[in-house]
């Protein structure tokens, strides 16, 4: 399995944690990646192993692959089942799993001997979504005090290795591990702080099956069957049928097909060393594209120089840096693939050490330019490599260029231009299929960051997806907890009529009003106006644990902050009804805010709030005959409105009005 960085940028202080996010087990440029259908199938799925905890008060559905005909054993205690091996070497058993707790040993024996040992039986949880799911514990809010702290041998963690499939695959990759201050570094926060708080209250094993990759939709996680009724996602879908017949790589996004299909450069390797670029032109860097004609349109241009480095090279991390550039950029040093990124709103850095040899060495950079002032957007002095001893060595300058692709019509562009798995099903199929009948209790879901763009459109896909998960197990409608975005980006001093973030967690807010077995857990006072990876991880957890304790375990748990029930229209005002208002409504901060008021005009002006029992009555001079309110409606608003148990109101609007995101679709 090859394993490449993607992306490794951040801004200046999340450095470090990006580049761990954003690593991404896919193949190089014109690399090829093995699926489950080439590997050797194992005689029992990775997803057991040693360490794990089975779900307890259902059978457990244990598989393998074998010869077609053995007859395989499971005994756990005094519990044994067998099963038998098909003709597509597969062997399925379903076994009674024996008291919770622990420890136990798996015996499994057929053609093979297998034994699994430490295993415990208590509730096992599925932790889905993209990054903030997945944020190792290490990069959190108190985190050397919590690793320290994280002594917990009943909490067990498998996470799911990242690979994008375009069929479902097999076999994933992962083990099982113990909470421990030796491992707990690498644990999702959010997954840590949800199995502590459930562990605490009910007092049986937790196992949290981890699920997670930064940056992918939502639709990454649904098969076709789900997706294509909807009929949003017909040409990615075309697409992918296409990429299949094709036998193409499964890289689980666009534009590196695109690469592979057009840029001149890959297919003649311009990134080697030994090539002849005597005849390439010399251009300024940063900017280049000009010189070579294409100033304001869409290209992909090569760019090659030549440095030369001390003999022997000092000792320690060398980093590249190339500031932000839009919109992707790939880089080779001396032949060797390095990284390549496509989020353009941090700078790109690179860790290179092992690529660097000491005298000539010759850095490729491919940069694919969308945008009219697109490609290299930093100073000169951000272009540099600095060495393990810290000498840097200045970048901007004279580079040899060569442009590879003219994007202008009739040349097609890429569906998308992220470097990441954002296509369709290939998450489903890659990660989710393979783990699939394993038997669970419910899953948890931290999503919507790259769906914002389309959050009216959510609300459609989200069902589909918990509906195709459930399918997919076949444990019936279990619980599935959705986290509400937290705050995010600069606050605006006026209200907003549209705003991405604020749209999708609406959406998110009906999928749990109206799919069964739901619930929200609001974490709007929490977040970061700098970075998409806010550190506060432990209120999420609790809420989504909350949650659990509440709607499934049946405990007397506050779970919800006060969440709008009906509105009453009263002269120059509206009342606010209130539900989930436990211990009454509360004010953080220096005051109640931040309601929005508009009349039929619908022009919004900030209202003035005051709490009336479990009601708010909301006016302002602005607006003499208001008929909506909207709280807390833009990406990091003023919330203050909380419940006598600490818990955050939900954000809503009481309009019906076109959103901003309403028929936003990217195809």
């Amino acid at each position: 399995m090859i394993s490449r960085p993607i992306c490794v940028a951040a801004v200046a202080s999340a450095l470090l944690m990006a580049a761990e996010l954003v690593v991404f087990a896919q193949p190089g440029p014109g690399e090829s990646m093995p699926g489950g259908a080439t590997q050797t199938l194992p005689f029992v799925s990775p997803i057991f192993g040693d360490n794990m905890v089975l779900q307890r008060g259902k059978l457990d559905t244990i598989w393998g692959w074998s010869t077609p005909g053995d007859t395989v054993r499971v005994q756990i205690g005094d519990k044994a089942a067998t099963g038998t091996a098909g003709a597509d070497h597969r062997w399925q058993v379903r076994i009674q799993p024996p008291a919770p707790g622990g420890p136990y040993t798996v015996k499994i024996s057929g053609d093979q001997s297998v034994e699994l040992h430490n295993v415990l039986v208590g509730d096992v949880w599925l932790c889905g979504g993209q990054s903030n799911m997945g944020l190792p514990l290490r990069f959190t809010k108190n985190a050397d005090e919590e690793i320290k702290s994280a002594n917990y041998p009943e909490i067990r963690f498998f996470t799911v290795r990242g690979d994008p499939a375009y069929r479902p695959v097999n076999v994933i990759q992962g083990d099982w591990r113990v909470v421990s201050s030796d491992t707990a570094s690498w644990i999702s926060a959010v997954g840590y702080y949800f199995a502590r708080k459930v562990h605490q209250e009910i007092h049986v094993p937790i196992g949290l099956v981890i699920d997670a990759v930064g940056g992918s939709p939502a639709e990454a996680w649904a098969s076709e069957a789900a997706l294509r009724p909807l009929h949003d996602f017909d040409v990615p879908l075309a697409e992918l049928d296409q990429l299949r017949a094709e036998g193409a790589p499964p890289y689980g996004n666009y534009v590196m097909h695109w690469y592979d299909r057009y840029d001149i450069g890959l297919k003649e390797n311009w990134a080697a060393p030994q090539l002849n670029d005597s005849g390439w032109k010399q251009v300024p860097v940063p900017g280049g594209f000009a010189e070579l004609g294409v100033p304001t349109a869409p290209a992909v241009v090569w760019f090659r120089k030549v440095i030369n480095l001390p003999d022997p090279l000092p000792p320690g991390r060398a980093m590249l840096s190339l500031g932000e550039i839009e919109r992707m950029d790939t880089v080779y040093i001396n032949g060797k693939f390095v990284g390549g990124s496509a989020w353009v709103e941090n700078p790109c850095l690179y860790f290179v050490g092992s690529a660097l040899q000491p005298g000539p060495n010759v850095i490729a950079i491919r940069v694919f330019k969308t945008k009219p002032d697109g490609g290299f957007l930093a100073k000169p002095s951000d272009l540099h490599l600095t060495l393990g001893d810290q000498t840097s060595i200045p970048l901007a300058g004279q580079w040899k260029a060569k442009l590879s692709v003219d994007g202008r019509p009739p040349q097609p562009l890429p569906i998308a231009y992220e470097n990441w798995p954002v296509m369709p099903t290939v998450l489903y199929d890659g990660m989710l299929a393979p783990i699939a009948p394993l038997s669970i209790t419910g899953a948890i879901w931290y999503q919507g960051e790259q769906n914002s763009p389309r959050g009216y459109q959510y609300r459609k896909i989200l069902p589909a997806m918990i509906a195709n998960w459930r399918a997919l197990f076949g444990q019936g409608n279990f619980p599935f907890y959705i986290v509400s975005l937290p705050a995010f980006m600069q606050r605006s001093p006026v209200p907003v009529d549209g705003d991405e973030w604020a749209e999708t967690r609406e959406s998110q807010a009906i999928v749990a009003a109206t799919v069964p077995n739901s619930c929200l857990a609001v974490t709007i006072d929490t977040g970061d106006p700098d970075s998409i990876h806010s550190k506060e991880k432990e209120p999420v957890g609790d809420r989504l644990a909350r949650c659990a304790l509440a709607e499934y375990y049946g405990k007397n748990v506050v779970y919800a902050g006060p969440t709008l029930r009906s509105v009453e229209r009263v002269p120059g005002a509206i009342r606010l009804h209130f539900a989930h208002t436990d211990g009454g409504l509360m004010v953080k901060g220096p005051k109640l805010e931040e309601f929005s008021i508009a009349g039929k005009d619908r022009k919004w002006f900030w209202a003035d709030a005051r709490i009336e029992g479990d009601t708010i009555v909301v006016s302002s001079p602005s607006v003499p005959d208001p008929t909506q309110v909207r709280y807390a409606w833009q990406s990091n608003p003023a919330a203050t409105l909380f419940n006598g148990a600490g818990l955050p109101a939900v954000p809503f609007r009481t309009d019906t009005w076109p959103t901003k995101t309403e028929g936003q679709r990217p195809y």
